[in-house]
């Protein structure tokens, strides 16, 4: 693929700086690829150990053998079984075996590294893939910027914690609760750009696992003062928040029958305490006498060791082995890969966030701190760097011009900083007006009195009749719910007190919860999506007890979103041009998948499309795919869904589909890009023989590292690159019309902005008229008064994904706990242990109730 012609030429222009340096020189040597593989004496690993073990041996191995058979070549490691070298240190049909001493844990144990070439890798191909010379694509380069990368990287193990391209140190850390640690560090990643070739250095923030007792941390879990306040309380929701923080983790065992230190791994928790659990032993000192003893009785006759807390359960290790918990330590450098909670990830917005000077000042200090130019695995592999980060041009885009009301005191507003107010505005075209609604209160009735929720639903009523989106009914019925008791059942008593006419489903209930708990969220989500087939708009008691205008006018842009109103648009002439006067199909694309450790939940796609000429309105279709699959299978049925339903909602078949995909990562892309458009062109010539729309297909990214720093004080008040900031030069991909894009205003933070790849382009976009039409397209998004960081069809599609979980049957983590008859612990450290060929788990479209089919039932 040849280099495109993807430079815009709209806005203003400014100078940006990129966290990325250029490379001055790369060798374009080859590069030899090796397969590794260790072995402990006399066997095998029956699993891969842990990758700082893997790690250590190697190194040890090369100070060992470099100079008397490697010929003093340097050699860099992946910590699994791939290394790489600048030239050859074996024949290419050699096995090389050296023989290696490691020491952990005071015991020395012999190992095995066997070394065979596996490729000769060309980077020559980055130089022609970078001047654009046909024939040369991404993926192809792939090979060349990972053994780069792998060269970088192993500068920055010295003194870090690795995982993949990222390092981080404990010097710069934070206690969170629950347990864990936040550590600061910096990701790197070698990549191609229009002129050359860049590392990009970014700033990064990992949890991990607090060193130490591990009955400490567990106290941390569980958000208690002492170890007494666990007596006869590990129930099976406990052991399974206390598996959820375990899985994975390795353990020291230390005590005094064991010298050193003995290190495992935990498969579960024992379902009874230490002095309830038994097994058949024999006492050395009396042989042929076995006996029944508990763990805890154990622990005091063979190493001599009264436990402390024998009411606690046990961990299982191999062999079904129990260990005493207050007799571990959690082991150092470990990653935490679950999800956090709620007071965690508070923590983690607040250590991560960095102004965008501060974060500059950061990627330089860790730029001097690796110094690239006096290391010797840089040297070997011929990588030299400049000491700056490399500055590039962008554009400033103007803002379009948002429409209201005519009725509104300021019907069009051009906001150029992002953000507006509803002040003085009414909705562009009300919903359904609102007269068959209740509310149901899910908080006792003494912290939230029946005046205060009239109150309330006053303030909300006049807020809503301001902002043009009418209600007939200004007192609806108030119920007063049990938040312990049957949901469902509940939803349906405060729906039954709605004066309903024949056959009339309800138009909203509002449902006010004492708090934010995801499992009763999910379930009254679940029940108003698949049963009662009503809308729902939940929210806090305590924005009752005091309410505010502002917050309404919020709640009132959703509820008149949910029932087929529209509370902003472009211009219709502005839009009908940057769409080259065409009836166009927005859709919007997303595949989200299960959380580490959740293998037996389905991965799940969305997929969103416009049902107006304004691409305000839109339906979603979901499919269920199988775990962590992320091509769309069933995409062809839900795109025939959408064309019919914007026939429905225009009666004018779409001569152009824009289709915004999103989770598909750059060397995915012409896998992702030529499976799906077949899927979007057989969707047409389904619903109509010889009907061929055009079709603008783009993936887009939102989690990447490359970030940019205004210069000269040209950014906004936040110091990030105002909104509209374009930037498709230098640091963009050679063959590619990609761009990145700045289209909403920062809040706090270094802004990260959103990177647009257009992969297929029937409609013949010029770069400034695709960069327009996704910049002012942020200007629609249906329920804030911001442009957002991400194309409404995009975000809808992650909304979708997000209320998809609401559909599942099994909303918890995935846990069950084995038969204490035939194993005795809770298994799996919190994972389930159903198979996944289950035909519930099969392929399909998830249905919604069909009276919310065709609404934003998701916003």
């Amino acid at each position: 693929m040849s280099k495109v012609n993807k430079h815009g030429s709209a806005g203003r222009k400014l100078r940006v700086a990129v966290n990325h340096v250029e490379f001055t020189k790369y060798s374009e040597r080859e590069i030899i690829q090796y397969d590794v593989e260790l072995q402990p004496e006399g066997g095998e690993f029956k699993k891969l150990p842990p990758a700082e073990f893997m790690r250590s041996v190697f190194d040890q191995c090369m100070r060992m053998h470099r100079a008397s058979r490697l010929g003093n070549t340097l050699m860099v490691y992946d910590a699994r079984k791939i290394a790489y070298a600048p030239q050859r240190v074996c024949g290419p049909a050699e096995t090389l075996r050296l023989e290696v001493s490691h020491s952990e844990a005071g015991r020395a144990s012999k190992y095995t590294v066997q070394i065979r070439e596996a490729a000769v890798i060309d980077p020559s191909s980055v130089t022609r893939f970078i001047r654009g010379e046909a024939g040369t694509e991404m993926a192809d380069i792939q090979p060349a910027l990972t053994a780069m990368d792998l060269a970088i990287g192993s500068v920055a193990h010295q003194g870090m914690v690795g995982f993949g391209r990222s390092f981080f140190t404990r010097a710069q850390s934070m206690l969170t609760s629950g347990g864990l640690e936040l550590w600061r560090g910096f990701s790197l990643s070698v990549r191609p750009g229009m002129d050359g070739l860049y590392l990009n250095v970014n700033t990064a923030v990992t949890a991990m696992y607090m060193p130490g007792s591990l009955l400490e941390a567990l106290l941390g879990v569980f958000d208690l003062q002492s170890v007494e306040q666990l007596r006869g309380h590990i129930d099976q929701s406990r052991a399974r928040e206390m598996s959820a923080y375990l899985r994975g983790l390795t353990l020291y065992l230390r005590h005094r029958g064991i010298t050193g230190k003995r290190k495992f791994a935990v498969k579960g928790v024992t379902s009874a305490a230490l002095d309830r659990e038994s097994f058949e032993w024999e006492d050395p000192g009396r042989p042929g006498r076995p006996e029944t003893v508990t763990i805890a009785q154990y622990y005091a006759k063979r190493y001599n060791i009264k436990l402390r807390y024998p009411y606690l359960p046990g961990l299982v290790g191999r062999k079904n082995a129990i260990f005493p918990i207050e007799l571990c330590e959690v082991a150092e450098n470990q990653r935490y890969r679950g999800k956090l909670g709620d007071r965690q990830t508070a923590d983690m917005v607040r250590f991560a966030c960095q102004r965008p000077d501060d974060n500059r000042k950061r990627i330089e200090d860790v730029l001097r701190q690796l110094n690239f130019a006096e290391s010797p695995v840089t040297a070997a592999f011929g990588l030299t760097l400049t000491s700056r980060l490399a500055e590039v041009e962008s554009r400033v885009l103007p803002a379009p011009t948002i429409n209201y009301a005519r009725a509104s005191q300021e019907p069009t507003l051009s906001p150029a900083s992002g953000a507006w107010n509803m002040r003085g505005k009414r909705v562009s075209t009300p919903g359904a007006p609102l007269e068959f609604w209740a509310v149901l209160v899910l908080s006792r009735q003494r912290d939230l009195p029946m005046n205060r929720v009239q109150a309330f639903v006053t303030t909300l009523v006049d807020t809503c009749v301001q902002t043009g989106y009418g209600i007939r009914q200004n007192r609806p019925p108030i119920v007063y719910g049990n938040l312990n008791a049957d949901l469902g059942r509940e939803m349906r008593q405060a729906c039954d007190a709605i004066n309903l006419p024949p056959k009339r489903p309800p138009q909203l209930l509002l449902v006010v919860l004492p708090s934010t708990n995801a499992h009763v969220y999910q379930t009254i989500k679940n029940c108003a999506y698949t049963t009662l087939g009503i809308q729902t708009q939940c929210m806090q008691a305590k924005n009752m007890q005091k309410p505010s205008t502002q917050y309404c006018a919020n709640l009132c842009l959703k509820i008149n979103t949910k029932l087929g109103g529209t509370n902003q648009a472009l211009t219709p002439s502005h839009l009908q041009k940057l769409v080259h006067n065409k009836p166009t199909l927005f859709m919007g694309c997303d595949v989200t998948h299960p959380a580490p450790g959740e293998q037996h939940k389905p991965s799940i796609a969305s997929v969103v499309g416009s049902t107006d000429f304004m691409g305000l309105r839109y339906s979603a279709t979901l499919i269920q795919l199988p775990s962590r699959q992320e091509l769309v299978s069933k995409l062809q049925d839900a795109v025939v869904r959408h064309l019919k339903l914007f026939f429905k909602g225009t009666k004018t078949k779409p001569r152009h589909i824009i289709f915004y995909r999103d989770g598909v990562g750059e060397t995915q892309f012409s896998q992702v890009r030529d499976r799906e458009l077949i899927e979007i062109q057989r969707a047409c010539s389904s619903v109509e023989p010889g009907y061929k729309p055009e079709i603008t297909f783009l993936a887009v990214l939102k989690r990447h590292n490359t970030r940019f720093f205004p210069l000269n004080r040209t950014g906004d008040r936040t110091g990030n690159c105002v909104p509209g900031t374009i930037i498709d030069r230098s640091v963009t991909i050679p063959s590619l019309f990609d761009f990145y894009l700045f289209s909403h205003a920062a809040i706090q933070g270094t802004s990260r902005p959103t990177h647009y790849y257009v992969l297929h382009n029937d409609a013949k976009f010029s770069p400034d008229e695709i960069q327009e039409l996704t910049y002012h397209l942020c200007f629609t998004y249906a329920i804030c008064t911001r442009s957002v960081s991400l194309v409404p069809p995009v975000y809808y599609a992650h909304r979708v994904a997000d209320r998809a979980r609401c559909h599942m049957v099994d909303m918890g983590v995935g846990f069950e706990d084995a038969s204490s008859a035939t194993s005795g612990y809770y298994g799996g450290a919190g994972t389930s242990t159903r198979q996944t060929d289950d035909p519930d788990r099969a392929t399909k479209i998830i249905k919604t109730h069909e009276n919310l089919d065709e609404t934003m039932y998701f916003m």
